[in-house]
Formats: C-alpha cells, structure tokens, sequence
C-alpha cells in the first residue's frame, strides 16, 4: 500500500483516539498528518531497536510488552510534535491500542491492492 494511503489511515486512527481518549489532543487537522508522518518514521526507526532491547520482557509477558512499547512510540511522537499532546501514560497506553485496532481494521478494508491482481 502506497505511503500515502498508509499516511492517510494513520492520521484518521489519531482522530479516532483523540476523539475516544480525553488526553490526546491535537491543535489542528494539519497536525493529524503531520504526526501521523511522524509517527511512522519513529516506528521505522526506534522501534526495532526497542523491541530488540526489550525481548526478555516480552518473552517474560508474552508479548504484552509491546503494548507498553507502542505508547512509548506515541509518547515520543507527541514529544516531537508541537500540536499534539498527550496527558500521562494511560492516555498514550490506551490511545496506541485504539491506533493498532483501528488501522488494522482500516488495513483490512481497503486491503491490498498489489495482492490481489497477482494471485
């Protein structure tokens, strides 16, 4: 899927947080793509890193780590953003599984295009 349709889901899966999350507010609708750029360059880059680093956590939990490690990534993508912020980590904790859910179901219903033309 192109980076713009992937840009695009992301920044509708903030807007759904922000709505549902009291303590995640961004300052405009220009800042919705902007920390949705933002947010997967953070996930391009620190993530693995810190899914790496974290492994005997995530072993020990099951994988539930990862949840703690994704609202690390929304955290630092408000600390980068200027027109996004987030009120504590139980906003972040629970606007990252609202961003997964929702571009996964997005993901699944526009779905890929490349895939389908090859089988």
């Amino acid at each position: 899927m192109g980076f713009l349709a992937r840009t695009a889901i992301t920044a509708f899966a903030f807007w759904c947080a922000a709505q549902l999350i009291g303590g995640i507010n961004f300052s405009g609708p220009f800042n919705l793509i902007i920390a949705a750029i933002v947010f997967g360059v953070v996930n391009a880059l620190i993530r693995p890193i810190l899914m790496l680093l974290s492994l005997p956590l995530n072993v020990i939990t099951l994988g539930l780590f990862t949840l703690v490690v994704n609202a690390a990534m929304l955290g630092l993508t408000a600390l980068v953003m200027p027109g996004m912020t987030i009120s504590g980590f139980g906003a972040a904790f629970f606007g990252a599984i609202i961003v997964a859910i929702v571009s996964w179901l997005a993901n699944k219903a526009i779905g890929d295009k490349d895939k389908a033309v090859n089988r």
